[in-house]
């Protein structure tokens, strides 16, 4: 079993690579919601640096959103989530296929949705089409001829490296157009080392090493990697995902391994 760490700066760097080519268009980056109304949102921490002062005032991570009105609607994004594929190393888009995105906009709410499709049937009547037989968040357009999963129609080298960064590319693509209570993997900060700024509590024995890192084995993939999340509820994950000979739809678990210590 052939087992490669990688550097903590190096994936934060992919990530962010990812991120920068994945930014929705300012017109399309917020719900349709009147700017003189105001929501008090989860708190977004651009380090870990400020974990422990969340923790001085009470209250700041409760999630104080308020409820959502079922007047949303879904449309077309104009964004490209193939784009990173273009640079990324060890992964490329399957001939024939492109990835589109709808967007779903409501009062104060927002998500997204990907899907891999035959570049045959991306036409924007047919993409505006399946908005017709749509409903709320839990009923997304589907297009015709879509695949199951948007990881279906990436293919790679089979490097380590190549599968840890389609771990990270999964969760960012995952991620487009979610806003407020929606979002999850934003909140989530790459780790190598529990933070100092807080005590944890883990659920179990403290795993020894939290570097990211890819077993290789004979026929299938195995990616590790830990992050903290830095939004309610506070807590150190594990993050597992395995890939089968031929393909990079991985089987993913993400547990929470520790939390905040009272």
């Amino acid at each position: 079993m052939a087992i490669q760490k990688f550097p903590l700066a190096t994936l934060q760097k992919v990530r962010q690579y990812i991120k920068n080519t994945l930014v929705l268009p300012k017109s399309e980056q917020h719900p349709t919601w009147d700017s003189s109304k105001s929501v008090e949102e989860l708190p977004e921490l651009d380090s870990l640096d400020a974990l422990g002062d969340l923790f001085r005032f009470g209250g700041a991570l409760e999630n104080r959103l308020s409820p959502t009105k079922p007047s949303g609607h879904w449309s077309v994004s104009t964004l490209n989530p193939g784009t990173p594929l273009l640079k990324l190393p060890g992964l490329q888009l399957k001939l024939g296929f492109r990835l589109i995105t709808y967007l779903y906009r409501a009062e104060l709410d927002g998500a997204g949705v990907v899907w891999a499709i035959p570049e045959a049937f991306g036409t924007t009547a047919q993409l505006e089409k399946a908005i017709a037989t749509a409903g709320g968040l839990d009923q997304p357009p589907k297009p015709e001829f879509a695949l199951t999963d948007f990881m279906q129609a990436v293919e790679g080298d089979r490097s380590p490296q190549s599968f840890i960064i389609a771990s990270i590319l999964r969760r960012e693509m995952l991620e487009i157009g979610t806003l407020g209570q929606h979002c999850n993997w934003s909140h989530h900060h790459l780790i190598d080392s529990p933070p100092v700024q807080v005590k944890w509590r883990w659920h179990a024995e403290q795993p020894r090493d939290l570097s990211p890192k890819v077993r290789l084995l004979p026929d299938q993939a195995a990616v590790e990697f830990f992050t903290c999340r830095t939004a309610a509820p506070v807590a150190l994950f594990r993050h597992i995902d395995q890939y089968l000979p031929g393909q990079y739809k991985p089987t993913s678990v993400d547990r929470v391994v520790a939390i905040v210590q009272r």
